[in-house]
């Protein structure tokens, strides 16, 4: 009960939501089964429909006034899920997990489970290898500092709909999650070869964790990193089994707006511009003119508009 008063539960309670959750919305009232019972409301693969009642219900929602709105749904198409509904594995993480079963915190709590700074730590309990990986990271370095908009696990796996990561179609939105923080680099990206065929929905060219890694990223100065100077003819042959010192001068973020980065492509994308412009101008001049001359011609050969 201690645990329950310092839940989101309560507090909704306590300000006078009555749809808010109590002990006999999830253990039942007077058909209460122990936990390991696979009749129990609260057994492990029944706790994510004992968590929909109210979290895939649009009433409860509305009324409630619950501000992730319907995460049942996704959660269910998910590969959380699908594990726990379609392979009846017990193993796999449903809801109390990750938020916890009776002192559940909204995510802005920073003792919260699912608190930014808290996700891989509560993702680690089930993928404790990616989550040394991840620590290792910069990302992780961020998280330990204090940044609150460095991303965790959730910003590109997503909270609740979670996929297999080897599935294409999540592999190829996962880039737009990467620049919802790299904002150039997206661009920059979305500007070459690999970007413009992944916008087209094909996974056969080198996405973000491709050449950066996928948990364990690194800076380009760190020696350990897949862009690392010295690593970067491994990295490319990965997909370019020709690739040589001189093959990796490509640069994958050229940026054509930026002198600096590449004063080559910087001047020669303005002439082409400019040449463009140019093309526009005379053939339009050309056209006005062109025009003008036979509605003169014609009036010449066609005095009074009749032949």
């Amino acid at each position: 009960m201690t645990l329950y008063k310092q839940s989101a539960h309560a507090a909704a309670r306590a300000g006078g939501s009555a749809e808010a959750a109590t002990c006999a919305s999830c253990h039942g009232m007077h058909d209460i089964k122990g936990a390991k019972d696979p009749q129990s409301r609260t057994y492990h693969l029944n706790v994510a429909a004992t968590c929909a009642s109210c979290h895939g219900n649009k009433d409860v929602i509305a009324k409630g006034h619950i501000a992730a709105g319907d995460v049942a749904t996704p959660f269910a198409d998910s590969i959380h899920g699908r594990a726990l509904s379609r392979s009846g594995l017990v193993v796999a993480p449903t809801c109390s997990d990750c938020h916890g079963p009776h002192d559940i915190r909204r995510k802005s709590d920073p003792a919260s489970r699912v608190a930014r700074a808290n996700v891989p730590a509560t993702c680690g309990k089930c993928h404790e290898g990616i989550a040394h990986q991840f620590g290792s990271g910069i990302h992780a370095a961020m998280l330990k500092n204090g940044n609150d908009g460095a991303p965790a696990c959730q910003t590109c796996h997503t909270a609740h709909a979670i996929q297999h990561a080897d599935n294409p179609e999540w592999q190829l939105t996962v880039v737009n999650q990467c620049g919802t923080c790299h904002i150039d680099k997206l661009k920059t990206y979305r500007d070459t070869f690999h970007g413009q065929i992944t916008s087209l929905g094909f996974r056969a060219v080198a996405s973000c964790a491709d050449c950066h890694g996928n948990h364990q990223i690194l800076p380009a100065s760190d020696p350990a990193s897949p862009i690392a100077k010295g690593n970067l003819v491994k990295t490319c042959g990965r997909c370019h089994a020709n690739a040589s010192a001189n093959f990796v001068k490509f640069d994958p973020h050229a940026d054509k707006h930026d002198s600096e980065r590449n004063a080559v492509l910087y001047y020669a994308a303005r002439g082409m511009q400019f040449l463009l412009w140019a093309v526009f101008i005379f053939f339009g001049i050309h056209t006005a003119l062109w025009l003008a001359r036979g509605l003169k011609e014609r009036r010449r050969l066609v005095p009074g508009g009749h032949r």
